[in-house]
């Protein structure tokens, strides 16, 4: 591992590490040497992660917490801080969805997802961003966006919203704490298949209209996201900030247009 990439002795918060995609950053995160505190409703999942990383000669910590009620955010950090020191590394991984058409979305609806994906990533980036500030020595925000960061898909209106929402948070957030060497950055990623979806990858109809459209014509995995979530929380991303990227198999490249 060069320094460029070298975690050592920095502690990663994973909000949303709990399965899927923030699983995968947070062991990798743990690989590349960073002490990971994972943190999810869901107590299994959690426990589970924490133990892959500790198996991996890393510390870690199980933080049950539910982004959406901002009053869990402050204790939780104030956790994480007890248990493995002051946080070098965010990532808001957290998100829901609802798929239903936009003339029928319930205003509670609305509002779960927003609270979640958008308002959950701004306060849990506003309770660790004032201490990397405090502390004086950087640190690095990655928020997990997505394909709709750029682009409409049908019946996931609110959704779109909140990840359009999050990719302008990052460029504030960039902005406003450049001055500290605090890094903002949103990863992007494209069709990936997760046991949370899986009943999508059995549509065949989905599936075929999903490979059509991604010019590496295969959905993603949750490991395709590690390298390049370890290049945001690594030095090597220090004059990186502000930016969305996405890691899309080629999707937001341009049309796949047949032969």
């Amino acid at each position: 591992m060069t320094a460029l990439f070298d975690l050592t002795g920095k502690v990663a918060l994973v909000a949303g590490g709990g399965r899927g995609i923030g699983e995968a950053i947070a062991l990798g995160l743990a690989d590349a040497g960073a002490d990971i505190a994972i943190a999810a409703r869901t107590p299994g999942d959690i426990d589970s992660v924490a133990a892959a990383v500790t198996e991996r000669g890393r510390r870690s910590a199980a933080i049950q917490l539910d982004v959406s009620k901002v009053d869990e955010l402050e204790p939780a950090v104030d956790r994480v801080v007890d248990e493995l020191g002051e946080i070098d590394i965010l990532f808001n991984v957290a998100g829901i969805n609802i798929r239903k058409p936009a003339t029928e979305l319930a205003e509670e609806e609305f509002d779960q997802v927003m609270d979640v994906n958008f308002k959950g990533a701004y306060f849990l980036s506003q309770q660790v961003g004032k201490r990397m500030i405090a502390r004086g020595k950087g640190g690095k925000i990655v928020n997990i966006a997505s394909l709709t960061t750029g682009m409409g898909l049908p019946k996931i209106t609110v959704y779109t919203g909140s990840k359009g929402a999050l990719g302008q948070l990052t460029k504030g957030l960039a902005v406003e704490w450049a001055e500290h060497d605090i890094q903002v950055n949103a990863l992007a990623p494209g069709f990936v298949a997760t046991a949370l979806n899986s009943h999508l990858w059995e549509n065949e109809e989905f599936n075929t209209w999903i490979l059509d459209r991604t010019p590496a014509h295969r959905v993603g995995t949750p490991e395709d996201m590690v390298g390049t979530a370890l290049f945001l929380a690594a030095p090597a991303s220090d004059f990186v900030t502000g930016q969305v990227i996405y890691v899309d198999g080629g999707i937001m490249a341009g049309s796949v247009w047949p032969l």
